[in-house]
């Protein structure tokens, strides 16, 4: 795709995606050695543009600067419009790293050419389908799209089975969602990647005239399944333990769609690196450590992506959900026509 269609899509529509964490495989992060060390300490300093927010991050990128000696200086926002300013260049100063609580903006960056290449034991980190395949951008923590479920009321087996059940006329006026939240129109970008605009308009349809409680945010969602309001609706997995922590003993439970196409999507929170910097490298380095992945499983309840690190929550393993295998590269590009076609059909103003 030319960068200047990317460029307009992503400015259009990568709020699609808006809305984490050590050095070597067990411990915090070591200082390069060498001329790369001497590098590091003329740079000594790095810049990080955040789409995760302040109180998750400031806590790792201290320990990072302990672990490390290198400033941080970060600028945090939302993630599509941090994305959209690096397109378009609009930033005050150049930046080292960008961290993004959606894979697609790392999709768009590394399809605009802006993402430097990272070193093969920093990937392998992570399994090779939660990395960009070209080695641009890594993940940092996952975010599967489930269903919530009044768990007194309804069996799983009595919930839709995938995206293309979802809409069904035995749901009619049953079920809920939020369709302006940014993982919604996510996952519909993978949809229609995977399948065609005409199927993503027929599917949209298919929803718009089930007449779905339309919500504002994922967690009000599940609040309302809490409640009666509704038997079921789509949300991102951790939703759910996030209103868990509050109240316990609310009836609900996750429902992972198990068909292994665009219904099992999982997104991803990554890192990408954007200058010649060693210290960019080694941040990265550092936010896939045992210690900050584990730091981030608990403040987030997001799936931990290093092997052997254990969620705080019971969590369906990520390996047992069979996400698509697709390049957020598309999803990227497909998000300006999602979400004119979310609006068109009706579902969403």
């Amino acid at each position: 795709m030319p960068p200047s269609v990317l460029r307009s899509a992503l400015l259009a529509a990568l709020l699609a995606t808006a809305a984490a964490c050590g050095g070597g495989p067990s411990g915090p992060a070591q200082p390069p050695a060498g001329a790369e060390a001497d590098h590091a300490a003329e740079a000594a300093s790095l810049t990080v543009f955040s789409g995760r927010d302040e109180s998750l991050m400031r806590p790792l990128l201290e320990r990072f600067l302990d672990a490390t000696g290198t400033e941080v200086e970060v600028r945090y926002g939302d993630t599509a419009d941090l994305a959209a300013a690096l397109l378009e260049g609009e930033t005050p100063a150049p930046a080292d790293v960008f961290l993004s609580v959606g894979a697609a903006p790392l999709g768009a960056l590394a399809a605009a050419g802006l993402l430097r290449p990272l070193p093969r034991d920093v990937l392998d980190r992570v399994p090779g389908n939660l990395a960009d395949p070209d080695g641009l951008w890594v993940g940092l923590s996952g975010r599967a799209r489930t269903v919530v479920y009044d768990s007194e009321r309804v069996q799983p087996q009595d919930l839709p089975q995938d995206l293309d059940a979802v809409g069904a006329q035995r749901f009619h006026g049953r079920w809920g969602l939020a369709p302006r939240e940014r993982s919604f129109e996510a996952h519909l970008a993978v949809y229609r990647a995977l399948n065609g605009g005409e199927a993503l308009d027929e599917l949209l349809a298919r929803m718009t005239a089930d007449e779905p409680r339309r919500y504002a945010s994922g967690q009000a969602v599940v609040a309302a399944v809490a409640a009666g309001e509704v038997d079921w609706g789509l949300v991102d997995h951790f939703e759910l333990w996030r209103s868990l922590a509050a109240t316990p003993d609310a009836p609900v439970a996750n429902f992972y769609m198990p068909a292994g196409d665009a219904s099992g999507f999982v997104n991803l929170a990554g890192a990408g690196v954007l200058s010649d910097n060693p210290a960019a490298v080694e941040l990265v380095r550092y936010l896939l450590s045992d210690a900050a992945q584990r730091r981030v499983g608990r403040e987030t309840f997001e799936y931990p992506l290093v092997a052997g690190i254990v969620p705080v929550v019971d969590l369906l393993p990520l390996a047992d959900l069979d996400a698509p295998d697709i390049d957020f590269r598309e999803v990227a590009a497909n998000l300006d026509a999602t979400r004119e076609a979310i609006v068109r059909s009706g579902l969403a103003e």
